[in-house]
């Protein structure tokens, strides 16, 4: 008892430990003990000294992480990989653009989609909270949980589309010998390993696996070079060729490296989190922004360029067709001149994904945890053990429709998180005026302290219904889409419109539900 207490009528005190006690409880209210029989999986993680740590608020004595550095690499590993340098090549092979073209959109989008992710992640210091609780705050609490449903399954289809196309080098280069599902296999247990053991080793693996991949991608730029493929025009020798058609390639592939690059927007403050309160916001911003948008570029434009030797070259266009990204890795670093040393730069190159999947296979478990309150009672070991097994489940599959599964689930990615940015943005910085102070993020269980979620759920819907008229996918175009480009193909607007009319939906209601709920 301090000696303020010491000096308090015991009538005071009592009423002191009364009203500590009930705040206590409001505070915690919706935390949970950890369900019997799991204990086991935060016992092995503590006893090989892994983050057991979820969703709750990381303290200032947690926050020992001060590295710019990690903050950078964290995201330049990440993107430094053979998925990033897949999608590059489908601005030529799948929606007809020359080069140069494909450049311009790469530029574009992967500046819009990288800014948000950026922005987000320096809520992390701040708040102390990760990116998909702390969502609460700003789109409700309600509409928090249909993100964190979203983010677990998007988590699992990144997962899966990664692992397609590393599996699909795997297969090439042992001549057919190791099956999909192994190669599968091997890169999920890769994951697991790193991912198990939480925030700060996942910052350590990915603060030196950008270095190999980086040597093995100047490998392919010199292959290139040599191999005398490469062409920046179409077969009129133009590099910038209009047309319909020319848009609406362009706006479809410019939504797909938009929802590759911004991606990261839900888990963007988990990788800051340790970080202390105090840290510089403009510094992360500028480093976080840095290691995605030039990771991105670098990736995405190779793998542009390499895709246009299926132009010139008979060979690598028999390849792709084949084996896809792999069959065109194959052919430049393999075939006529570096054989058994370019089959050790394909499988160095196949594990390069295990960098981008870790990512999605931590936060996966952090979604869950959000998702609904008993489910924190499951450790975060185990929601990314189980995690993994499922994007396992799911990649098999899918790894025989690579390119169509790869180009619809980054629209859908792009999709929805627009919709998130659009009603996060409104939040920050129209209702709270861009004012950190406004978040009671060490009450953060405690429902009276966030938003319900009317306006997000209506922001949603709205955004939804934006979607809708503006998607182009195979399965389905919006009537607004088939107004794109080519009346036979369309073009894909989808996450402009569900941008823009989310924004419309969730400031039209917010105002409402700040003066009928008070919060």
């Amino acid at each position: 008892m301090s000696d303020l207490e010491k000096a308090m009528p015991t009538e005071v005190i009592d009423k002191k430990a009364s009203s500590d006690e009930s705040y206590n409880v409001e505070k915690h209210e919706g935390d949970v003990e950890q369900a019997p029989g799991l204990g086991f999986f935060n016992k092995a993680a503590l006893f090989l000294n892994a983050e057991v740590k979820g969703v709750e608020v990381v303290t200032d004595e947690e926050k020992t992480e001060d590295s710019i550095i990690n903050a950078l690499t964290m995201w330049l590993s990440a993107n430094l990989v053979i998925a990033a340098f897949s999608l590059g090549a489908l601005g030529v092979t799948v929606f007809g653009l020359t080069f140069w073209q494909s450049f311009v959109v790469i530029l574009f989008f992967t500046l819009l989609g990288s800014l948000p992710v950026a922005f987000f992640s320096i809520f992390g210091p701040k708040l102390g909270l990760r990116q998909i609780f702390l969502s609460k705050f700003l789109i409700g609490h309600v509409t928090m949980r249909i993100f964190a449903f979203i983010n677990i399954v998007a988590c699992v289809g990144w997962g899966a589309v990664n692992i397609m196309a590393s599996a699909q080098l795997l297969h090439i280069v042992n001549n057919g010998l190791l099956p999909p599902w192994a190669g599968c296999l091997i890169l999920i247990l890769l994951t697991i390993l790193v991912t198990f053991f939480g925030y700060h080793v996942i910052h350590l693996y990915e603060k030196w696996c950008w270095i190999p991949n980086a040597i093995i991608f100047l490998i392919i730029i010199v292959r290139m070079g040599m191999s005398d493929t490469f062409t920046g025009v179409n077969a009129d020798g133009e590099k910038f060729p209009g047309g319909a058609a020319t848009i609406g390639g362009v706006m479809s592939f410019g939504g797909t490296v938009y929802g590759f690059a911004t991606g990261w927007t839900t888990y963007a403050s988990d990788y800051t989190v340790y970080q202390p309160r105090n840290a510089n916001s403009t510094k992360i911003f500028i480093a976080i922004f840095c290691g995605l948008f030039f990771s991105l570029v670098f990736t995405l434009t190779l793998g542009a360029a390499c895709a246009t030797g299926t132009l010139t070259n008979t060979r690598w266009a028999e390849l792709y067709d084949n084996y896809s990204i792999g069959g065109l890795c194959y052919a430049i670093l393999v075939e006529d001149q570096l054989h058994g040393f370019g089959q050790f730069c394909c499988v160095l190159l196949a594990l390069s994904t295990v960098a981008n999947n870790i990512p999605n296979m931590y936060s996966i478990a952090l979604s869950a945890q959000a998702f609904w309150s008993p489910l924190n009672k499951v450790p975060r070991v185990f929601w990314t053990i189980a995690g993994n097994f499922v994007t396992l489940a799911i990649c098999i599959p899918g790894y025989y429709h690579f390119e169509a599964v790869m180009d619809n689930f980054m629209n859908l990615i792009g999709y929805y998180l627009a919709i998130y940015q659009a009603m996060c943005f409104s939040e920050h910085f129209i209702w709270r005026r861009g004012d950190f102070s406004t978040y009671d993020y060490m009450n953060s269980n405690d429902s009276s302290k966030y938003p319900v979620g009317y306006a997000g759920v209506f922001g949603f819907c709205c955004g939804a219904a934006g979607v809708v008229l503006g998607m182009d996918q195979t399965w389905y175009a919006g009537v607004l889409a088939k107004k794109v480009g080519d009346p036979a193909y369309g073009g894909d607007i989808g996450f402009e419109l569900a941008f823009a009319f989310a924004a419309l939906g969730f400031n039209a209601v917010r105002p409402l539900e700040k003066k009928y709920t008070g919060k």
